[in-house]
């Protein structure tokens, strides 16, 4: 069954995209959650005629892909969302979000497809999101997401600290971090103990 995406669905596609589920899937999971519609031939054709205008906004020049470029590289996009005590997000910042937020705050049209987000951003952080412009013009995005009202937990602090980059769970870069300063501490300590019984040998012998 051919359907549409009204909203980015991880590992399925991005909203707009026509993509071809189970029927089950679709009438139980997908629709209920308006998650997508059926993909009518009327439908398929509104998606077609919105995206052509759409593509009439975005850069179809080098040089206003350079002009966009050098806009994003002074932007900074902020997203506040619910999350939890460690920094995980109830929810997640996908494709689609980031493209809206481009349009709102700096009127800019970037297609979702061309921000290169391999899985969606589910913990506090900061992040450098990769957005193809056109050809060979790309940039690093500054996106800073953080809890809703803005009020970090000490751990939430330590989540943003790490910065991850969008590949790496944030969470993962937290732990190892927070775990090498044992290993570290380890030789410090049998050095330590090796000096005093070479001391403790040195006293014996003097005596």
């Amino acid at each position: 069954m051919n359907v549409i995406l009204l909203q980015d669905v991880e590992k399925l596609g991005l909203r707009g995209d026509v993509v071809s589920v189970a029927r089950g899937y679709a009438r139980n999971f997908l629709i209920p959650r308006k998650l997508a519609e059926p993909a009518t031939p009327a439908k398929v054709e509104e998606i077609k005629k919105h995206d052509a205008r759409r593509a009439l906004q975005e850069a179809r020049s080098a040089e206003q892909a350079e002009a966009i470029s050098d806009k994003l590289r002074k932007t900074v996009l902020r997203f506040e969302l619910k999350a939890g005590p460690t920094g995980a997000l109830f929810g997640s910042v996908t494709p689609s979000d980031i493209a809206d937020e481009i349009w709102r705050t700096r009127k800019i049209r970037i297609d979702r497809r061309r921000i290169e987000l391999p899985n969606p951003i589910k913990r506090i952080g900061n992040y450098a999101v990769p957005v193809h412009i056109f050809e060979e013009v790309s940039v690093e995005l500054k996106t800073l997401v953080v809890p809703e009202g803005g009020e970090l937990t000490p751990e939430q602090e330590l989540a943003m600290t790490a910065g991850a980059p969008v590949e790496e769970p944030a969470g993962e870069q937290v732990s190892e971090e927070s775990e090498a300063p044992v290993d570290e501490a380890a030789p410090a300590e049998d050095e330590q103990s090796e000096d005093e019984s070479a001391a403790g040998e040195s006293a014996d012998s003097e005596s």
